[in-house]
């Protein structure tokens, strides 16, 4: 088996709260020489406990209820380890949750990891956790990232199994997409393993640690691409076997048997998907050395997205049938409704019916009820025949008066709903960039291929107003008119949609604020009719999206929450 060249690969023990250990396993070029060193995961884990270890410098005493900057409260020790330690703390000044490193100031790391912190918050990337503050302040050098009380760690993901097909691929694609941009703006983790990678409760993944996590520890690599990419390979070679793809257990997960080598995932477990169990290797044997079955090496994280992109695409599991109740038949009968129900198969006496009059008097009322209906059949049939022919006669007076008629029951029904034509259309941008301005006119064009659609976002569905409030499309439709309502066709299914519509004082209105709201509604389906709760004149309509459906990427677009829009039509 080729030797695996990492400049750390983190193993780890299952020794509770005490420290756990790791190891840096770096080929060199002729695969002689291999250096060994200890590391201990830390802040990587919310909540996870440690035990101080041997270091140069050791923190201030910090206590529980201490401030910083007054306003970042500790609350609790997460770690304290080689000089500096991990916080669970609140910001007192916007009332929520975050995390805190500190480090004397003379610590031997204190300006690498500034320098780390500084240059991840500058990234801004939300698919990482981001920092939040920076600060040399009193002989401390602290490090403020946010905290995710909702998002849960790969690790405990694992314990209790391998994730799902689609869950893995998304973990997977998001992760190497994400990191592949950290390094196209010159920045590495190097510490990426199931402690860094969280799942949101909206299913988004996260990387915590960017950097910052490797300062800390004093890590570097020469080859801080090839690096990241092996730890994305483990971290899908865990998803999908639940092992650790080394000799050493890690992390809560059993390492592979010792003197095998590097064996692919579906051959440790059964029922493994080939594309990504292929995709696995290529990222664990990056060294060029790869096994003749495999394609060749991922070397970067870019390598990576892009073969990921030459992969079918996995699609989610389509949601369990649950049957319809089963038809409960009642325990009434008709005519027994306020009376218990007779136990089925026992017979109830039927009362006999009273025998029939059979006098004299009852057979000569028979006789002259049934003369008097012989006598109205015949004088209808005289009467039916009579109005026929002054039908015949009089056709000219009738069709007038039958005119007449119709016009004046017309002016009670509701008048035929008629299609306005759009002339123009512009994007409205309320916060944030552009999402395809040069596609507005494909959303009426009148072509069912093509459409107007929106970025890839990595929160939702619902949009972060903070960030970008919603995205959407002004539409100029010649004149004011009265809008009743909007039909769209949108282009990806699942999660929701809601599409509002607003009346704007022109094609390029100033805020959202200066609109007056037509309708809104919320679909998961690929079509969505917008209907007016009142009647609104207008000549500009805004159609705007405030929450998308998730969806995979394709070679045009990444994966996230986005939507498309084509066949837009208003009627009045």
């Amino acid at each position: 088996m080729a030797e695996r060249s990492t400049a750390a690969v983190d193993v780890a023990d299952n020794s509770g709260d005490e420290s756990l250990t790791a190891q840096a396993d770096q080929s060199t070029a002729d695969g002689v020489a291999k250096n060994r060193e200890r590391d201990t995961d830390i802040d990587e884990a919310q909540g996870s406990g440690g035990t101080e270890g041997p270091g140069k410098a050791s923190p201030p005493e910090l206590h529980s209820g201490h401030k910083l900057a007054r306003r970042y409260r500790l609350e609790e020790c997460v770690t304290r380890l080689d000089g500096f330690s991990s916080w669970r703390a609140v910001d007192e000044k916007l009332r929520r949750a975050v995390g805190v490193h500190i480090l004397p100031a003379d610590h031997a790391r204190a300006r690498s990891v500034l320098a780390a912190a500084r240059s991840s918050a500058l990234l801004g990337d939300p698919r990482f956790v981001q920092v939040l503050d920076a600060v040399e302040e009193n002989d401390l050098v602290y490090v403020v990232h946010e905290w995710l009380p909702d998002a849960t760690e790969l690790t405990t993901l694992l314990a209790s199994g391998p994730l799902e097909v689609y869950d893995a691929y998304q973990m997977v694609s998001q992760v190497s997409a994400a990191m592949a941009a950290a390094h196209r703006e010159g920045l590495a983790h190097l510490r990426l393993n199931p402690n860094a990678v969280l799942r949101t409760s909206t299913g988004q993944w996260r990387i915590r640690g960017l950097a910052v996590n490797a300062a800390l520890r004093g890590i570097s690599s020469d080859t801080p691409q090839r690096t990241d990419t092996e730890a994305i390979g483990a971290l899908l070679y865990a998803a999908l076997t639940q092992r650790w793809p080394y000799e050493n257990d890690a992390y809560g997960l059993s390492g592979l048997p010792k003197d095998v080598g590097l064996i692919a995932p579906d051959q440790v477990r059964a029922g493994v998907h080939r594309g990504l169990s292929e995709l696995t290797m290529r990222a664990l044997a990056n060294d060029g050395a790869t096994a003749s079955r495999h394609e060749s090496a991922c070397t970067t994280p870019e390598e990576l997205v892009k073969a990921i992109g030459e992969m079918p695409r996995i699609r989610p599991p389509e949601p369990a049938y649950t049957a319809p109740p089963e038809y409960q038949r009642t325990t009434y009968q008709q005519g027994t409704y306020g009376r218990q129900t007779p136990h089925p198969g026992v017979t109830q006496p039927v009362p006999a019916p009273p025998p029939p009059l059979q006098s004299r008097t009852g057979r000569a009322l028979k006789w002259g009820v049934s003369a008097l209906l012989i006598a109205a059949l015949g004088l209808g049939s005289w009467q039916l025949a009579d109005a026929l022919m002054d039908q015949g006669n009089n056709s000219d007076d009738t069709n007038q008066t039958q005119t007449t008629d119709d016009s004046d029951k017309n002016n009670g029904k509701t008048k035929p709903v008629q299609q306005i034509k759009i002339e123009d259309a512009r994007e409205f941008v309320a916060k944030g960039g552009a999402q395809a301005p040069e596609d507005v006119a494909k959303t009426y064009d009148g072509d069912s291929s093509t459409y107007w659609r929106t970025k890839s976002f990595v929160d939702g569905p619902d949009m972060n107003p903070a960030y970008k409030p919603g995205v959407g499309i002004v539409y100029d439709l010649g004149s004011a008119r009265t809008v009743s309502a909007a039909s769209i066709r949108l282009l990806y299914p699942g999660g929701h949609t809601t599409v509002t519509l607003y009346a704007a004082d022109s094609l390029t209105p100033s805020s959202l604020d200066s609109m007056e709201k037509i309708g809104t509604v919320t679909t998961n389906g690929t079509s969505a009719t917008v209907k007016a709760t009142k009647p609104v004149k207008t000549q500009y309509v805004l159609v705007w999206l405030t929450a998308l459906p998730y969806a995979d990427g394709d070679q045009y677009s990444g994966s996230g929450f986005k939507q498309a829009i084509t066949d837009l039509k208003f009627t009045g």
